[in-house]
């Protein structure tokens, strides 16, 4: 989702996806909107997740107090660098996390298994989406913060010194790389996978969640259809 829009999030689980991503990194979500999107898709029985603004532990944290399912990082670099983020997502003394008596502890005094409920549940993914992240990606793996990865395949592309990603030769071989070391690693990966080719390739190298719609993609296409349905119904009653 790209915009705090319910009626795109109750339309889009009408139709049956049960997985959203909040891509706050490349909009405007304002703090009360976020909240009430988080609320109405933990009340339809959907996981939700926020793609933060960057690896910054403030961002983190209020992400996690908002009860979210996963936390995405992006502009992730080598693990040292965002070692302090990734930390943030889980509660002592695994991580950093600070905890708040709010809407992820059900406004209620925590249980005996609150704290390492969460630290199991809440899913810390780093994107792969930078050359430096792509060279550290054993270290990225093996941290016990990180629960699985996010592939950034444009900026990957483009991090790694192509024109664009075509889902080339060399985009698949990046992403393969990806998911052979992260299934080394016994930790899960996900991809957006735009298109057929990308989703059977998702599919092959076991990703274990594919992003097949953004907000913007899908009105477009809704738009286009209606355009091309009048076009077709004046054909036909221009036609003798």
């Amino acid at each position: 989702m790209s915009t705090p829009n319910l009626d795109f999030l109750e339309i889009a689980v009408n139709a049956g996806f049960r997985r959203v991503i909040l891509d706050i990194e490349h909009n405007s979500f304002t703090p009360d909107r976020r909240e009430a999107l988080v609320v109405a898709a933990r009340a339809m029985g959907v996981m939700v997740c926020a793609k933060i603004e960057a690896p910054e532990s403030v961002w983190v944290q209020r992400a996690v107090d908002l009860g979210v399912d996963a936390v995405i990082l992006p502009h992730v670099e080598r693990l040292r660098d965002v070692h302090a983020a990734l930390s943030t997502t889980k509660f002592p003394p695994q991580g950093t996390r600070s905890y708040a008596a709010g809407r992820s502890a059900g406004f209620a005094a925590p249980d005996n298994d609150y704290f390492a409920r969460q630290n199991r549940e809440i899913l810390c993914l780093p994107m792969i989406e930078t050359a430096a992240a792509f060279d550290d990606l054993d270290a990225i793996l093996a941290s016990p913060l990180v629960d699985g990865l996010f592939v950034g395949p444009f900026d990957l592309a483009l991090s790694r010194g192509r024109d664009n990603y075509l889902f080339q030769a060399a985009d698949r071989a990046d992403i393969a790389y990806i998911a052979t070391r992260a299934r080394a690693a016994g930790k899960p990966w996900w991809m957006p996978a735009w298109g057929p080719a990308e989703q059977v390739f998702a599919r092959e190298n076991g990703a274990m969640v594919q992003i097949v719609g953004a907000e913007h993609q899908v009105l477009a296409a809704g738009m286009a259809t209606v355009i091309s349905g009048i076009a077709t119904g004046r054909a036909k009653a221009d036609a003798p």
